[in-house]
C-alpha cells in the first residue's frame, strides 16, 4: 500500500474516501484511532493509503477532482 494523502482535515478525508469508494479504488484510512492518544484535538494527521495497483488511478482521480494539491509526495 502507498500513501496518497496525509491530513487532519476530516472533511477532506471523507471526500477522498467517497471518491475512492465510488471509483472502486482499494484504500485504507490509517491512524484513524490516533485521536484516543491526542485527546481528539486533531493535531496528528491521518493517512489514506491505496493498494499499489491503484496508485496511478487514485492520483489521477484526485487531480481531476481538483484535489491535486493534497497529494502526498513524501518518501
Amino acid at each position: 500500500m502507498r500513501e496518497v494523502v496525509r491530513t487532519n482535515d476530516m472533511v477532506l478525508i471523507s471526500a477522498v474516501e467517497a471518491l475512492f469508494t465510488g471509483a472502486e479504488i482499494g484504500h485504507l484510512l490509517a491512524d484513524a484511532h490516533v485521536s484516543a492518544l491526542e485527546g481528539s484535538i486533531g493535531i496528528l494527521p491521518r493517512r489514506i493509503l491505496v493498494i499499489d495497483e491503484d496508485l496511478a488511478r487514485a492520483r489521477r482521480l484526485l487531480t481531476e477532482a481538483g484535489l491535486g494539491e493534497v497529494l502526498y509526495d513524501g518518501p
